[in-house]
């Protein structure tokens, strides 16, 4: 069997699904990528039992066959060949020879019949949504997820289906992520957890663009198709808890802030935090917001204060610092409103500008201040 194909093109393809690959797996033909030509057409297969992703690109070839070709060293040898085309040549053995300009190297591959079978999607629900729809609430959700392997339910994005709506909820136990997309319409109310890592694969490979996607998924699994590239992944087996319950329902103290000036003030007021909880007490009277950090182990203090608008009695609540600058990471507004009412109650994080088709809620709970 031979096939031709670009270095360049062929890399740039690999290195979208070479995040599948676990480095230390049992398995050591999960170390390989499939390949599969047949009229003209590569498909390239990547999985570790629980994610498959895979790659279709136009090549030159004859014959229709498969082999298996170990991807690390298949990777290293791409990154390092000038663009130029590639003869592939493998032998009845799975033996791989690899022809360039001025080269030529071998590499022993494997039988591609041992290869895992991958998940087939039989009558699965299926709806459409742009490439931006998904990226966006994959973006604004993923980072609030749990590492928490003794709850995995919060350790995936809980995907929310709706017939007018999509809605994606994150959380860890200390702040919880929920960005709705009324663009996007589903065949039923239904809902599924998708775990953390297809996701992140799934955001490292979509573009930012209106292309469409076909998401469709049944009992254990999601398919994610878009235009050359596929993604099967195993959902998670288990009751997201009901977040509803946690969002305070009145919370009539709001302070208003500019996001970039209060997210700078945070970083440099966090460092001289403790690094274990990373508190940082904000003092809110009038248009003056105080922020305040201490590390007593180290005699470290830091303090800023910043203009605000405050709609409500003077207070004091502490934060993790971190949490709070990764949400509002999460918005592009140019100010943001924080919703309080206690200094042991949860706040809310509300972008002040958003699109008509989005809608993001952040919550985050407070933590006890250091009197």
């Amino acid at each position: 069997m031979k096939f031709i194909v670009s270095s360049s093109a062929l890399l740039k393809q690999l290195q979208q699904i070479n995040g599948v690959i676990n480095a230390n797996t049992v398995l050591p033909i999960l170390e390989d990528f499939l390949f599969q030509i047949e009229e003209n057409k590569l498909t390239v297969v990547a999985t570790d039992l629980e994610t498959v992703m895979k790659i279709h690109m136009d090549i030159e070839a004859k014959e229709t066959g498969r082999v298996c070709i170990p991807a690390k060293i298949l990777m290293d040898s791409l990154k390092n060949t000038a663009d130029q085309p590639l003869t592939f040549t493998i032998d009845s053995n799975y033996a791989v020879e690899i022809t360039s300009d001025n080269g030529k190297y071998k590499v022993m591959g494997e039988n591609p019949d041992n290869f895992p079978k991958e998940p087939v999607a039989e009558e699965p629900n299926a709806f459409t949504m742009t490439s931006t729809a998904l990226l966006t609430a994959i973006n604004k959700t993923l980072f609030a997820v749990s590492n928490d392997d003794l709850r995995p339910a919060m350790t995936g994005v809980f995907f929310e289906l709706n017939e007018n709506s999509l809605t994606t909820v994150a959380t860890d136990a200390h702040r919880l992520v929920k960005y709705k997309r009324k663009d996007v319409s589903c065949p039923k109310n239904d809902s599924f957890i998708v775990p953390k890592k297809p996701l992140t694969l799934l955001k490292n490979s979509l573009s930012d663009n209106l292309d469409e996607l076909k998401v469709s998924y049944t009992a254990n699994h999601l398919f994610v198709e878009h235009k050359t590239t596929q993604l099967v992944c195993r959902l998670i087996d288990a009751r997201y808890p009901d977040y509803k319950v946690v969002i305070p329902l009145d919370n009539p103290y709001k302070l208003k802030v500019s996001r970039t000036d209060f997210q700078g003030s945070l970083r440099r007021v966090s460092i001289f935090s403790n690094k274990s909880t990373n508190q940082v007490a904000l003092s809110i009277s009038g248009s003056e917001l105080q922020m305040a950090s201490q590390d007593v182990d180290f005699s470290f203090e830091g303090n800023e204060r910043m203009k605000c608008q405050f709609d409500g009695e003077d207070m004091q609540i502490a934060f993790n610092a971190r949490f709070l600058i990764e949400m509002l990471s999460a918005t592009s507004s140019d100010e943001v409103v924080i919703e309080l009412s206690t200094s042991s109650k949860a706040g809310i994080i509300k972008p002040t500008e958003q699109e008509p088709e989005e809608e993001l809620m952040m919550l985050v709970m407070p933590l006890m201040l250091n009197n």
